[in-house]
């Protein structure tokens, strides 16, 4: 009997001392899910992050390749406009003067007028070596092998008309990779040497904007508004108003 007493007498205490334990295991779980949840939550915003991330590179990605295609694009049609001139010059060259041409001419910062010269017509192989030139340029997009090219086309047919555009587009090339200071000295060349050649306006043009990528704005400034004053009816001079109207504003 008295051993029946004890062991009802203990079960209450058992029973108490459950309690709080159930108790604190029922706080570590909620805590635990409150947890997971969060980690859950913080999980989903780093994905939308990331996800993000991706759509904005992929708007950037898209962005430069429409600017690089519309800069290819204008250097094509660049080239096919350089041809159709070529062309029409050795046409011109190769007809019979009826009578004396006047020189072209025109008008410049202090009044004087630029004197045309006859420049050397090309032969087969010279046209031949340009226009493969122009297809590394246009077409393969091989710059490094352009740039060799025109070095070794400058070199083997000095002064003559298609020599003026090879410095010219020697200074182009140069200009995409970017090495102004390359292209600056290729643009140069044409604007103080041949002032006269039809590819001047658009170098001393080209020589402005290399100028003013180097951050010589004043001497960019300065080029454009040559260009404006010494070949005011060409397209360059267009052009030149243009960015002097933007760095003016």
């Amino acid at each position: 009997m008295r051993k029946r007493l004890v062991a009802l007498l203990l079960v209450p205490l058992a029973l108490a001392q459950v309690g709080p334990v159930q108790a604190q295991s029922s706080t570590s779980a909620q805590r635990s899910s409150s947890g997971n949840q969060a980690t859950a939550e913080l999980f989903y915003m780093i994905q939308q992050l990331q996800q993000e991330v991706r759509r904005l590179q992929g708007e950037v990605e898209e962005q430069r390749h429409m600017i690089t295609r519309l800069q290819e694009q204008g250097r094509d049609r660049y080239i096919d406009l350089d041809q159709r001139i070529l062309d029409l010059s050795e046409r011109m060259a190769s007809q019979p003067e009826s009578a004396p041409a006047s020189p072209s001419a025109s008008g410049s910062g202090d009044g004087q007028a630029v004197e045309a010269r006859e420049y050397r017509q090309p032969d087969a192989e010279e046209r031949k070596a340009y226009n493969e030139i122009q297809d590394l340029i246009r077409n393969q997009k091989d710059y490094d092998q352009a740039i060799t090219r025109l070095y070794e086309f400058i070199d083997k047919y000095p002064e003559g008309d298609l020599t003026v555009n090879a410095y010219y587009w020697l200074g182009e090339v140069y200009l995409v990779k970017p090495q102004l200071e390359q292209a600056k000295q290729a643009f140069t060349i044409v604007a103080t040497r041949f002032p006269d050649h039809r590819k001047a306006p658009d170098a001393v043009y080209k020589l402005g904007v290399t100028l003013d990528r180097m951050g010589e704005t004043d001497e960019a400034r300065r080029r454009m508004q040559s260009v404006v004053d010494d070949y005011p009816n060409s397209g360059a001079a267009e052009l030149a108003k243009k960015f002097l109207s933007s760095a003016n504003g």
